[in-house]
């Protein structure tokens, strides 16, 4: 699978700055916003934005319980802050009934490090990537706790949410609390595209 076909849930979000990542990661990248447009795909982003629409949209254009169906049955996955969400089993503070797609065996507290004036940039130590990583948190989730199969990638380091989980992998799904696709850098993009590729 020399480029693989990446689709970016197109609903809501920072969807043209993950297709751009991805692009530059080796990825084809194709806006998803119907359920036909699911079909064929390698992988799947779920992008930053808001995890409360996101979650409505994806109800109302009947894009939720596919997308369920697709990661329960191994299709690659990567959220970054309201797509760790959406990929979470476990939503802590979340509107009531709030859905999920799911998959990763973790809870999630939605808007953890506070609100948008909140939002704040740090370096984390990321080994998967082979160095630090600069993580952009707006708005972001941290991760509570996670499951005995879930791998633990990178923590805050410093500062009052000094150990707090930000990055996870598990399986072929991978969750980031911060924004990789606004900085530049697309190793964590690229660490996607391996783990589509089956070579992670």
């Amino acid at each position: 699978m020399s480029q693989p076909v990446v689709g970016v849930l197109a609903l809501q979000g920072d969807v043209r700055e993950h297709r751009a990542a991805l692009a530059a990661a080796g990825a084809t990248a194709v806006g998803v916003r119907r359920p036909q447009e699911l079909d064929g795909l390698d992988g799947l982003v779920v992008p930053g934005g808001e995890s409360t629409t996101m979650a409505t949209l994806a109800v109302a254009f009947g894009l939720l319980q596919p997308l369920r169906a697709l990661v329960a049955s191994g299709l690659p996955a990567y959220g970054s802050c309201a797509g760790m969400i959406m990929l979470a089993d476990t939503v802590l503070d979340g509107r009531p009934g709030q859905p999920t797609i799911g998959g990763i065996d973790m809870a999630v507290r939605r808007n953890a490090f506070g609100r948008q004036v909140d939002s704040f940039e740090a370096e984390l130590a990321f080994p998967a990537l082979g160095g630090p990583v600069h993580g952009v948190f707006i708005r972001a989730p941290w991760v509570e706790s996670v499951g005995t199969g879930v791998q633990v990638l990178a923590t805050v380091e410093t500062g009052p949410a000094a150990g707090r989980i930000v990055a996870v992998q598990q399986g072929r799904l991978l969750a980031t609390s911060f924004h990789p696709e606004l900085t530049g850098d697309v190793r964590v993009h690229r660490l996607f595209v391996d783990i589509v590729r089956g070579r992670s």
